[in-house]
């Protein structure tokens, strides 16, 4: 039955505008009358029933889809009906789409997790192999509950390190904007003081030329800087480049502590929740492993991969590869001898994003006082040269 969105008066004159299920438009324009509602304007929705069109598709959206299907199921609703309700929802346009497809494809017999793969959700691996563990246990809804979880974990992870560099980075931008005023209508106030430039400190002498060549080449200097910003965006869009740019940064002596530990404890909470799920310890372990964006973690993790596929322990290839911490060690090596390895992994997934939190903050601290210093050294070097050039030209007057 079509979809159709409205705009009414009600009995006072306020408007209401929302959406109902009709045979027609006559039959639509009927249902509202019987409400008591005069109609301004009354339209199918997008052509086939569908909500209007949102933007790009988010990780949020994507996360909200899974929550609310993994909620359906896990009260008693059927797969088919779940997903049926997830393709009549409000939910972005391009997953009311895919759930649309994947309730098409249920009905012809396909099971879940194949329909969830072709419908072509950029949705994270594990998502994927939990839903095909969940459908083996008989436990799809906790499956994905959890994948759900696992997700906002990731999200809510990388949203509160780029709000963590929020002010920072503000900071960074107001001195530049500072130093690049002052350079453009500050400093060529003083461009007389050239004419004696032999006579000048050589510090005077810079700033006051830098001064001058920046004011007259003002226009190509911020061409220059804003070709410079787009390829710098540009070039982080590459995930190649921008994972590279992250193992870089992990090989620093206090900002890599943090990124090592937020970035094991995502293979910890990944791991725990699909040996949680059933999945087996082998395809676990290279499911987590594809989830890391340090490079140089992924492929020691993959070594440790290799050696349990060899007959070794976790906790033992672990350890020989330096993956983890000494306590990490200790609750991998008990989860494998009590059979409780899941829950082991989410604990320490737990303690290393409380550290990991911890370094955070002490980063932060660094870089506020950092960044202030070096701006600040710059403003005062600016000033200092001007002085100088004031001080020495007076000194030749006398």
């Amino acid at each position: 039955m079509p979809k159709f969105r409205y705009e009414a008066l009600n009995a006072e004159g306020i408007a209401f505008t929302g959406a109902l299920r009709a045979d027609s438009e006559r039959g639509a324009a009927r249902a509202l009358e019987r409400r008591g509602l005069t109609v301004v304007d009354l339209r199918l929705g997008d052509g086939d029933g569908k909500v209007q069109r949102r933007g790009r598709l988010t990780e949020t959206d994507l996360i909200l889809a899974v929550q609310e299907l993994a909620t359906l199921l896990n009260s008693g609703v059927s797969v088919a009906e779940a997903v049926a309700a997830q393709a009549e929802s409000v939910h972005h346009p391009r997953i009311v789409e895919a759930f649309s497809g994947m309730s098409r494809q249920l009905q012809r017999g396909q099971g879940f997790s194949a329909a969830l793969a072709a419908a072509g959700l950029p949705l994270p691996e594990y998502v994927m192999q939990l839903a095909r563990a969940g459908e083996v246990t008989g436990e799809l809804g906790r499956a994905l509950a959890d994948a759900g979880s696992q997700m906002e974990y990731e999200h809510g992870l990388r949203t509160e390190m780029r709000n963590a560099l929020i002010y920072p980075s503000v900071l960074v931008l107001a001195g530049t904007g500072a130093v690049a005023l002052m350079f453009l209508y500050v400093v060529p106030k003083f461009a007389s003081l050239l004419e004696r430039a032999e006579d000048l400190p050589f510090l005077a002498w810079a700033v006051l030329g830098l001064g001058m060549w920046t004011s007259r080449n003002g226009l190509w200097a911020l061409l220059a800087a804003a070709a410079a910003a787009t390829g710098l965006v540009l070039w982080l869009r590459d995930r190649e480049a921008r994972a590279a740019l992250v193992d870089r940064l992990a090989r620093l002596p206090v900002i890599g502590a943090w990124l090592v530990e937020s970035d094991t404890a995502r293979w910890a909470k990944v791991l725990g929740a699909l040996l949680g799920n059933r999945v087996p310890l082998l395809q676990a372990l290279e499911l987590a492993r594809a989830g890391m964006q340090l490079p140089h973690r992924r492929a020691r993790m993959g070594e440790v991969a290799r050696a349990v596929r060899g007959g070794g322990s976790l906790a033992d290839a672990l350890e020989d590869h330096d993956a983890l911490t000494a306590t990490g060690y200790n609750l991998v090596r008990v989860g494998e001898r009590s059979g409780k390895l899941a829950p082991m992994l989410e604990s320490l997934a737990r303690l290393y994003e409380r550290s990991g939190r911890d370094r955070m903050k002490r980063v932060l601290i660094l870089i506020e006082p950092i960044a202030i210093l070096v701006i600040g050294g710059l403003i005062g070097v600016i000033i200092l040269g001007v002085i100088l050039a004031i001080t020495s030209v007076n000194d030749l007057a006398i």
